[in-house]
């Protein structure tokens, strides 16, 4: 008899694979965009490729929790760094950003452990979290409505 029972209590738990090759890039706009690759409604994280044009800034944030960031290609200029392709960060959660300016054509695996709310002088501006990341997935999956016939 083992000393352990090693089966899942959840027998529905499975891995979650995310074929990014065929999931759609979801555009914001001429500058941005975003490719959801899982969100977790379990522990609220999130992880999303970013792609960025030259001269995109995202604007001033606060992380509301942990998130690990590593650039596929291109650079970022964070918190006066520069981020080149290869490398890594890991911001802790409460830090606070200006804008991330993309010094380059850049992409970016972003995996987020929380929430990331964004603000200017007159206070908050955005919230996200893994709901809006999984609605903008959900967004870009789903058939556009029928049009009506006239």
């Amino acid at each position: 008899m083992p000393l352990q029972d090693i089966e899942p209590i959840n027998g529905a738990l499975q891995d979650t694979l995310v074929e990014a090759s065929k999931t759609p890039w979801i555009e914001h706009g001429p500058m941005s965009a975003t490719k959801v690759l899982f969100t977790g409604a379990e522990t609220g994280s999130w992880a999303v490729l970013y792609r960025w044009k030259k001269g995109f800034v995202a604007p001033p944030h606060k992380h509301l929790s942990a998130s690990h960031t590593f650039i596929l290609k291109g650079k970022l200029k964070v918190r006066g760094a520069i981020l080149n392709t290869g490398d890594y960060v890991y911001e802790p959660n409460a830090v606070l950003h200006g804008a991330t300016e993309a010094l380059e054509d850049t992409e970016y695996l972003f995996i987020c452990n929380g929430p990331i709310v964004f603000f200017d002088q007159g206070g908050l501006t955005n919230y996200i979290s893994w709901e809006e990341i999984e609605k903008l997935r959900r967004s870009a999956v789903s058939p556009a409505p029928a049009q009506a016939a006239e």
